[in-house]
């Protein structure tokens, strides 16, 4: 993570606590044991930890999703494949564990870069939902690899045009835009500058967004200034202190999706994929928000 996105997250955890009327740092001591705990382990204990969760849930979906989410992180594509192999035959209505798979399967090739295997996962997962965005992206994709540039590139504005506000793939998305325009001197300047992103539902704000506002310059140059090790310490107390809050009271939903946000900010998406399972599994009647939230800060198998 870099200084600045340190400094925007101690900046944003700053702003929730006097929003919301509480110190998150100042009680962020988690107990020795369940969430927060395996959550504060090191990478390797993690993935040590999730092929065990593997090993007595060999039958959970969200285990080998999770083991999946970590491996892929940690560039092991092989073992992210072999992962998501296991938990979409466990639960093969879920189009974001078809793409995932698929992408997986993708960045695993050292010399098609697009699979046969890796296409029919994105298909598999359009079929399930037209939405998934990662399935779109890489079909798209899929077309300029074989030479139809304009049908991808209709296909990624499309795309652009469904992405909300905000979503951590948007910035990428129209990079790519303009970099295959330019290579196949197609003019996509004016037509990108015109499509915009929708407007985000109720559902999908993130919650910091609904109910703080960003952190100001100021905010990011005090944290910025601290040493990268307090940066760090206060961080991780900060997250250790909300999955405390959510051990006491699993039942705010606000609060599952500001760690989810934060994890994801963190770059830990495997620990992001944990705190989704769990705020369903504390809230299940809350799901479909859990996972619309989850979705948009690209939370692996969301």
């Amino acid at each position: 993570m870099t200084g600045t996105n340190r400094a925007i997250l101690i900046a944003a955890f700053i702003l929730l606590a006097a929003a919301i009327g509480y110190a998150i740092w100042r009680d962020s001591t988690p107990s020795a044991t369940g969430p927060a705990s395996e959550a504060a382990a090191a990478p390797s204990d993690q993935l040590a930890d999730l092929e065990a969760r593997t090993q007595r849930e060999p039958d959970s979906a969200d285990a080998w999703t999770a083991l999946g989410a970590a491996k892929f992180d940690l560039g092991d594509f092989a073992g992210a494949i072999a992962a998501y192999e296991k938990a979409v035959a466990l639960s093969p209505e879920s189009a974001g564990l078809w793409s995932a798979l698929g992408e997986a399967r993708v960045m695993a090739s050292d010399s098609d870069p697009m699979p046969a295997a890796a296409s029919d996962a994105f298909d598999k997962a359009i079929a399930l939902d037209a939405k998934d965005p990662r399935a779109r992206y890489f079909l798209a994709v899929k077309k300029d690899i074989g030479g139809d540039h304009k049908g991808a590139l209709d296909d990624w504005f499309a795309l652009l045009a469904d992405t909300p506000q905000g979503a951590p793939w948007e910035a990428d998305l129209r990079r790519t835009i303009e970099q295959v325009g330019q290579i196949h001197k197609i003019d996509v300047a004016e037509r990108l500058a015109a499509t915009q992103p929708r407007a985000l539902t109720a559902d999908e704000m993130p919650v910091a967004a609904r109910a703080i506002p960003g952190p100001s310059r100021a905010d990011m140059e005090a944290a910025s200034q601290l040493p990268k090790g307090q940066q760090d310490a206060m961080i991780e107390g900060m997250v250790s202190g909300l999955e405390a809050k959510l051990k006491a009271n699993p039942a705010d939903v606000d609060r599952w999706i500001m760690l989810m946000r934060s994890r994801m900010t963190l770059g830990e998406t495997a620990k992001a994929a944990q705190a989704l399972k769990d705020g369903i599994a504390a809230n299940p009647a809350e799901a479909g928000r859990l996972k619309a939230q989850a979705q948009l800060l690209g939370v692996p198998g969301a």
